[in-house]
């Protein structure tokens, strides 16, 4: 008889789509919110006890995540795929679509390396309510001190403004995504490996990727719109490849009775993804980090009290 159930498995679907593109965490929630159910809950889904299923049921779920981010960006990739190609064959970066390509790749470099050294380590000492709850509680401190920068109130240059300032549009008329996409190459490409660093603080439970990449997106002085919307294209090959590689570990034992689960709940995270993405391109225009940084804060240090307390 299978450990892990559909409900456990669809419930685990929906969270995961939603908490991977918030700045909430998504590996925090999913270490957090069964432990905090009690029950079956607790014990079916526990990421670091020994030949648990749990963790090989969220491969599933990024990878379907990742799919998600490829559906609702595939116009985006389309140019960016093309602009790498003209800029290897042509040997020149002079495009937007070209500097977008390799600001991507230098941006993914750091995170690859250090998930493929790290990952194991991070995951089996770390990954325990407690710690994800002691990370989540600084993930909303980051997001604090991202939206404290945003205001100036450091004195460093105020985001948007640096390389906004620089954009030199002609007034051709083209769409919002093609203009953010000029505003984002405008970063260096020192910028572009600091924001890429950022996500291996991601490798820790609780520390929201998309939450890192566009807190150091705007540390660097980026908008929230044009931030977002890099994390997000950003994350797409970092979570695709992560679980590409161990999706192969579903096809053999560690599979069996739980197949038709990861299913389910990938079809869950697909859908909760595709809507997260379109909710968030459109939040990141007009808002801020600010109630996700609350929000952060509150629930770790809710979590941590309520583990420690019984």
């Amino acid at each position: 008889m299978s450990v892990l159930t559909y409900p456990e498995a669809i419930g685990v679907g929906l969270l995961q789509g939603v908490t991977e593109l918030f700045p909430v965490s998504s590996l925090g929630h999913s270490i957090l919110v069964p432990a905090l159910i009690g029950g079956s809950w607790k014990r079916d889904l526990n990421v670091a006890a020994a030949d648990s299923p749990y963790l090989n049921v969220l491969i599933g779920l990024h990878l379907a995540t990742a799919l998600a981010l490829v559906v609702f960006f595939w116009r985006d990739w389309v140019r960016v795929i093309s602009g790498f190609i003209s800029s290897v064959r042509e040997r020149r970066i002079e495009t937007v679509d070209q500097k977008l390509a390799w600001l991507l790749i230098v941006a993914t470099i750091p995170v690859g390396i250090a998930g493929l050294a790290l990952d194991k380590v991070f995951r089996e000492h770390l990954g325990k309510p407690v710690p994800a709850a002691i990370f989540l509680t600084l993930n909303g401190l980051v997001l604090f001190v991202a939206e404290r920068l945003k205001r100036g109130g450091t004195g460093r240059r105020r985001a948007g403004d640096a390389v906004g300032a620089e954009a030199g549009f002609d007034g051709e008329e083209v769409g919002p995504d093609v203009l953010s996409d000029r505003r984002i190459t405008k970063l260096r490409w020192g910028s572009a490996l600091i924001v890429g660093c950022a996500q291996i603080l991601a490798l820790l439970p609780g520390i929201s990727r998309s939450g890192v990449t566009i807190s150091a997106g705007i540390f660097k002085g980026l908008r929230h719109e044009d931030s977002a919307r890099f994390a997000f294209l950003l994350a797409t090959p970092v979570i695709g490849a992560a679980a590409l590689l161990k999706v192969p570990s579903l096809m053999g034992h560690q599979g069996d009775g739980i197949r038709g689960q990861v299913l389910a709940g990938a079809v869950a995270a697909f859908v909760a993804g595709y809507v997260a993405v379109r909710f968030l391109t459109k939040y990141f225009e007009t808002r801020t980090l600010t109630p996700f940084a609350i929000y952060c804060t509150v629930a770790g240090l809710g979590s941590l009290a309520y583990l420690t307390l019984t």
